[in-house]
């Protein structure tokens, strides 16, 4: 009786208070048109989205470039302007049912796309009474969409084929609120999991989780659909550990699916994983046996703490961030005189922020308020700077310059359209080249949005042998004073030639340079604007724009600023902002879980929604909240339960991969494969250098080029390519290929690069047959003869003693001139990398020539198989493991070859290849 009570006064409550025009909904289309109306449908509301719903203004039918049957339409329906005047014109106000766009989609007359839709249905009475209205246009002042709200906002399933409908409320700036569900258009991201129809009814499929997406105008709304894939769901999910906010997120929706997460990781697989991801690095055999030893509860927070503190950390990370900004040398051969420096420039100067862990907003900002001089500095001491770069005694650095102009400089960044896509994936996620030519199809960006946005990137001109129209007298001066040298009449390529000679003189010459123009004033008066107009046309494509759009922002007055780029770096810091953290977090995420949470990780689209949404909110917050320390997001991911999951799957997750319910082994990347490879075979000084060293590693290669794949000086050049290493020719992360290949799978089993590493003299094989006196020589397959490989090392050694010389004498006239104390510490640095780099090479060799010989010797054979096994899979062999690979050596007259056997399959292995 109380609750009927209850039910009885809430009703009278409704009846009492009558709902405002604002909170009452305007029936569907379906329902006003369903019977005769005199109602006048409005353009954008009704009229554009019925066309997109009947496939009139899509890729295939009249939205296409050239249209259909002399009849276009602008592509997914974001030009009203251009939609209207194609419509009128096949309409007949006087006798509607004449129409050309009733009697085509009535299939009247003949018509390519077919019937569309009944003779007096709903979508035949809507375009009539539009067509009798007289076709009226949209109004310049009309209304905006301000949200599409859709129910239920979130379906959760119980079992396969139930059925619910979705219902959406489009609400506008003017207060009208209107069921639209039947002019909207569905789309399921997996139809095997949950499938849509047009009418917007969802039915169950399989189990598992998944979205859907309401398109309407300018609204893309995603709707998350779960079905449990087991009964431990709520109170029936088991007891799981959540330590960590991260923890805490992901297993709520666990719970919801009723997925259960993975048993914690060995110590053994944590080392391995974390050093991997975080380093680029395999850990060493003491550090692999020192760990698994430690008793201390907090021993991986601790190891994560070392591992963030390594020179690998420093140099994997500003490799990654080289990918994501576009340090190609392919697209920078035409901004310094020395060809290739312009991406070690770009390498140093991330490198060294990295290492000082500077926040990702200040790296950034160093990009995108980049000019080429730094404040104060003249141009005469901008070029003496610059040209100090490649003078031979060289103790100035790159990093050492404020900005990093490159970033403006490349040959595929001066298109404006192209500095518009190229910083939307670096920066925001966002693939929006699409919004170039038409609405996005899966976002809310249309053409206008691109072009307003476009404005913040018109005032900077990038390097092209120029420098500020103020200073080109003194540029033009500059050059005269080589007139001996033959400069004069020089452009181009031709002139970079003699200008790189010239600094290798030790000359100062003139540098092009980045800078930036401010937007113009407003005219005074209609005279001076007619003359601005003409100058304009004379300089096309080179004005400044005064106003421009953010994304999803306000409209700025670009005149109000001396940078046209500061409101846009403002925009990237605040923490409004929707997606400049979130790209960022969202793509170191998926370094350490083979998936971003939204996937792929530069295409963050309204239609590609997150996997956890509350997840990366939290990690986008809390990074802006800390002050954009990259540390602490890597320390906040690594430390969670989440990362430290073992990849072995039960009943629950084998299929699932990207809702982080167990680690998923992947392959990768190439800078990494190549590298551990390298460490593996290596000795074991070399195999331990490699936790604090990262000279000639492949994560420390600063410049990407996809013409310079083969075999020439760059050691890693060919291995990386074939690995798929980024090759940066745009921002994209798809640039990057991390796909298996059988070329790979040639290369690590009979590749002559690779051979020579297990046979090099500074070779971990080489270190056992040295422990236990047996002669050490090139395996058979790889020719017996390690003449070359010899050869090369004498000459290696050759160049770093002339260097370390070199760099000594510099550093004793620097201590008893009284140099500046940050040169000193400098040279330190280079002549103790110099040092170390000679001790792993070891004495050269005048042997020309070693020609294998059969000899037999016996080793350790416990000891070694332990120790191949730690210095690849990171781990001891099992019983079976150790004892077949122990057999397989002793049967061996040189238990050499038979290790090198062992040693060689260990590396062949997906355990190796795989971080799991």
């Amino acid at each position: 009786m109380k609750l009927k009570r209850i039910g009885l006064l809430a009703i009278l409550a409704l009846l009492s208070h009558p709902l405002t025009a604002a909170e009452r909904v305007l029936d569907s289309p379906s329902t006003r048109f369903a019977e005769a109306t005199d109602e006048t449908p409005d353009f954008q509301r009704h009229v554009v989205p019925l066309l997109g719903k009947l496939g009139c203004n899509g890729r295939a039918c009249h939205g296409s470039f050239q249209g259909q049957g002399g009849f276009r339409l602008s592509l997914f329906g974001y030009d009203f302007d251009a939609d209207h005047e194609e419509l009128s014109g096949r309409t007949d106000a006087d006798t509607p049912a004449d129409s050309l766009i009733l009697q085509k989609p009535l299939a009247e007359i003949d018509h390519e796309g077919g019937q569309r839709f009944e003779t007096d249905s709903w979508q035949h009475r809507l375009l009539q009474n539009w067509i009798k209205g007289d076709v009226p246009p949209q109004p310049k002042d009309a209304a905006t969409l301000k949200k599409l709200d859709v129910t239920p906002a979130e379906i959760q399933f119980a079992e396969s084929d139930e059925k619910v409908q979705l219902k959406a409320i489009a609400v506008w700036s003017d207060g009208t609120r209107e069921d639209v569900t039947e002019l909207c258009c569905f789309q399921s991201n997996d139809d095997q999991i949950a499938d849509i129809t047009e009418d917007g009814f969802v039915q169950s499929g399989v189990p598992g989780d998944t979205h859907l997406v309401v398109f309407y105008d300018n609204a893309v709304v995603p709707v998350p659909v779960l079905q449990p894939v087991s009964d431990k769901t709520r109170e029936k999910y088991p007891q799981t550990p959540t330590p960590t906010p991260i923890d805490q997120l992901v297993v709520q929706k666990l719970q919801k699916l009723g997925i259960v997460q993975s048993d914690l990781c060995t110590d053994e697989e944590f080392l391995r994983r974390a050093s991997l991801d975080a380093t680029g690095t395999l850990p060493s055999v003491e550090e692999v046996r020192a760990f698994t030893s430690d008793t201390n509860p907090d021993k991986r927070s601790r190891k994560i703490d070392e591992l963030l503190e390594r020179p690998g950390y420093v140099a994997w990370w500003t490799t990654k961030l080289c990918d994501f900004t576009g340090n190609s040398d392919d697209q920078l051969n035409n901004v310094t005189p020395v060809r290739a420096a312009a991406s070690q420039h770009w390498y140093d100067w991330i490198h060294t922020r990295v290492e000082d862990n500077a926040g990702y907003d200040d790296i950034v900002e160093g990009l995108v308020m980049a000019v080429s001089r730094d404040k104060g500095e003249s141009y005469e001491e901008y070029c003496s700077n610059m040209s100090q770069l490649y003078h031979k005694d060289n103790d100035y650095s790159f990093a050492d310059r404020e900005t990093l102009p490159h970033y403006w400089s490349r040959r595929n960044f001066q298109k404006m359209e192209d500095r518009v896509i190229g910083f939307s994936y670096a920066f925001l996620g966002v693939r929006i080249q699409c919004a170039q030519c038409h609405k996005h199809p899966f976002d809310q960006w249309t053409q206008q949005d691109f072009k307003q946005f476009q404005g913040f990137f018109t005032g900077v001109i990038g390097r092209n042998q120029n420098p500020k129209p103020a200073d080109r007298d003194q540029y033009k001066a500059m050059l005269a004073e080589f007139e001996s040298e033959g400069l004069d009449g020089l452009k181009g390529n031709q002139l970079r030639r003699e200008l790189a000679k010239l600094l290798q003189k030790g000359e100062t010459v003139p540098f092009g340079e980045v800078f930036s123009r401010p937007a113009p004033r407003k005219p005074r008066n209609q005279k001076q604007a007619k003359k601005g107009n003409k100058k304009q046309q004379r300089r096309r494509g080179n004005q400044v724009a005064r106003v421009a759009t953010l994304l999803g922002g306000e409209q700025v007055d670009l005149t109000q600023y001396k940078d046209v780029r500061e409101p846009l770096m403002a925009w990237l810091r605040s923490a409004d902002n929707p997606l400049f953290a979130k790209a960022f977090v969202n793509r170191v995420w998926a370094n350490y879980f083979n998936v971003g949470i939204v996937n792929p990780p530069d295409d963050m689209n309204l239609a590609n929604p997150p996997s956890n949404g509350p997840l990366l909110d939290y990690l986008g917050t809390q990074f802006i909240a800390s002050d954009f320390d990259m540390k602490w997001l890597h320390r906040e991911i690594m430390n969670s339960r989440t990362y430290q999951l073992s990849w072995k799957p039960n009943d629950t997750n084998a299929n699932d991969e990207h809702n982080f319910a167990k680690a998923v082994p992947r392959r990768l990347p190439a800078e990494v494969s190549w590298d551990i490879v390298t460490q593996a075979a290596g000795s074991s000084d070399r195999h331990q250098a490699f936790l604090t060293s990262t000279d000639n590693r492949a994560v420390a290669v600063p410049g990407a080029s996809v013409r310079n794949r083969g075999r020439g000086r760059n050691p890693h050049a060919y291995p990386l390519g074939i690995f798929g290493r980024s090759v940066r020719d745009s921002n994209c992360d798809c640039d990057r290929s991390e796909d298996p290949s059988l070329l790979q799978t040639i290369f690590m089993r009979n590749d002559s690069q690779l051979l020579t590493l297990l046979d090099s003299k500074n070779s971990w094989l080489a270190e056992v047959a040295k422990e236990n006196q047996i002669p050490f020589q090139a395996s058979k397959l790889n020719g017996g003869n390690t003449a070359a490989m010899r050869k090369r090392s004498a000459q290696q050694e050759k160049n770093l003693r002339a260097r370390l010389d070199k760099q000594n004498e510099r550093l004793k006239q620097l201590q008893a001139n009284g140099g500046k104390q940050k040169q000193i510490d400098r040279l330190k640095k280079q002549v103790k990398a110099l040092q170390k780099q000679l001790k792993k090479i070891g004495p050269a060799t005048d042997e020309s020539t070693v020609v294998r010989k059969d000899v037999t010797g016996t080793i350790d054979v416990s000891k070694s198989v332990q120790e191949a096994y730690l210095r690849t899979l990171s781990r001891m062999p099992t019983e079976s493991e150790a004892t077949i690979a122990a057999d397989f050596i002793t049967q061996q007259p040189n238990h050499i070859d038979g290790l090198r056997d062992v040693l060689w399959a260990l590396l062949n292995t997906k355990e190796f290849i795989v971080n799991h």
